[in-house]
């Protein structure tokens, strides 16, 4: 980023930075459901990133703690995780719109009032809409590992994102990372343990049991018969 320490400070000065995207943009077909829940539910479970700093207050009607999930996939599972947890919020984020048109359908299948959804990229989403020191719990579930070590540049987990998420977080919030790629795990924990301002809250050895509060999901049952792992990494937010 030449003379700049982040892409903020290069925005403000004015210069445009292009920056590494940590997904592939696929739009994909959506189905008519997917079509119909995303016009039928939009407008009361839609967010935008020109609304800017969110109040989250207003946006839930409520103070309940946050928590944001990065790229929820089908949603079943955030879907699963807001019906189970009433006395939180959720917010998702996802880039891949048959996604977010089958999370918005699961949703109103389920009747959950206490998740809203972001299809935008997430660094924007966070850099733009999320207050500092709002969130209960940020996830990051089963990202793309960029396998190929010329690709391990567009790992979402790295020094600057991890350091906008502690801006993020509450005192004492949790990051939690899940992924069923080891070498992605291991690249996971040393990021994680060159932050001053993160503390690991597993208490043996460096990764902790899957949390009742994440679902487990069919492809990983399915990857765990095949005898594949998965490991889960959460750590919590400290000030220094």
């Amino acid at each position: 980023m030449n003379r700049f320490e982040s892409q903020e400070e290069a925005i403000a000065a004015g210069v445009y930075i292009s920056k590494v995207k940590s997904f592939v943009k696929r739009e994909g077909r959506l189905t008519n459901a997917q079509t119909r829940a995303i016009e039928n539910n939009w407008a009361t479970m839609g967010l935008t990133t020109d609304m800017g700093m969110l109040d989250f207050t207003a946006v839930f009607g409520n103070a309940n703690p946050v928590v944001v999930e990065i790229g929820f996939g089908m949603g079943k599972s955030l879907v699963e995780m807001a019906q189970n947890a009433p006395e939180l919020n959720f917010i998702g984020i996802e880039v891949h719109k048959p996604g977010v048109g089958a999370c918005l359908a699961e949703a109103e299948e389920a009747g959950v009032t206490n998740l809203r959804v972001f299809d935008h990229d997430a660094v924007e989403v966070l850099a733009q809409c999320i207050p500092d020191k709002s969130l209960h719990r940020l996830q990051l579930y089963f990202p793309d590992p960029w396998h190929k070590k010329r690709h391990h540049k567009r790992r979402i987990v790295q020094n600057e994102f991890v350091q906008n998420v502690h801006k993020k977080l509450v005192e004492g919030g949790h990051f939690h990372m899940a992924t069923d790629w080891e070498p992605y795990a291991e690249h996971m924990i040393e990021v994680m343990q060159n932050q001053d301002n993160f503390i690991n809250t597993a208490t043996d050895g460096l990764y902790v049991p899957r949390p009742d509060y994440r679902p487990i999901t069919k492809f990983e049952v399915r990857g765990q018969k095949l005898g594949h792992g998965v490991w889960d990494i959460i750590f919590a937010a400290k000030s220094l």
